[in-house]
């Protein structure tokens, strides 16, 4: 269910695009489902429900690890984590993992699932970020805005402690959540990465 484009679909209805002569118009985005958003979804987000989001997914990239580290199923742990706090079921997810670079954007469930847990041979540079492992996710918002009340965006750093000790890893994030037809909120855009260091 596409509903977070349901503001887009509406402004462009009232900016229509120009078709050139004898082309066929273009379905509008999401014309193949309903648009209109469940009471949960009007809901505003606000900055406590964004901050609990975070928390939880970095508690769901330290559960991968451990059940990889344990000899469990870090497979679906993954799939879980995804399906959990990402939105390919909703809608388009713009998502640039920290350590991409030659498959950089990960607009699928696959692409996102290889780069956390590696094996996907369509993605051979994944060595599976999730399973490094790390112990502890820790989250510093450089700041939350929510001017559009149905999609939030997050800016920060997060810094990965792994699990045999040392220091921790310092990643830069920008996040945008949406809710999911429960209220509950899922990632629509998803990028990180590693601090400019001069070089």
């Amino acid at each position: 269910m596409k509903t977070p484009l349901f503001a887009l679909v509406s402004t462009l209805s009232v900016f229509p695009l120009a078709i050139p002569a004898g082309a066929q118009p273009l379905a509008p985005l999401g014309a193949d489902t309903p648009h209109a958003p469940t009471e949960e979804q009007l809901r505003c987000i606000t900055e406590e429900e964004v901050v609990a989001a975070q928390l939880a997914w970095g508690e769901g990239i330290v559960a991968i690890g451990k059940a990889y580290s344990d000899g469990g199923d870090y497979t679906k742990a993954a799939a879980d984590h995804i399906n959990t706090f990402y939105a390919y079921d909703m809608a388009t997810v713009l998502f640039k993992p920290t350590l991409a670079s030659d498959d950089q954007f990960r607009l699928t469930f696959d692409g996102a699932l290889s780069y956390f847990v590696g094996g996907n041979a369509s993605y051979p540079e994944d060595g599976g970020f999730a399973i490094k492992p790390w112990s502890k996710v820790r989250w510093k918002n450089a700041g939350i805005t929510n001017n559009v009340c149905h999609m939030a965006v997050a800016m920060g750093n997060y810094y990965f402690t792994p699990v045999e000790g040392g220091e921790e890893t310092k990643v830069e994030y920008a996040i945008g959540y949406i809710r999911d037809a429960d209220g509950d909120l899922r990632m629509m855009i998803h990028k990180s990465t590693i601090p400019y260091n001069g070089g």
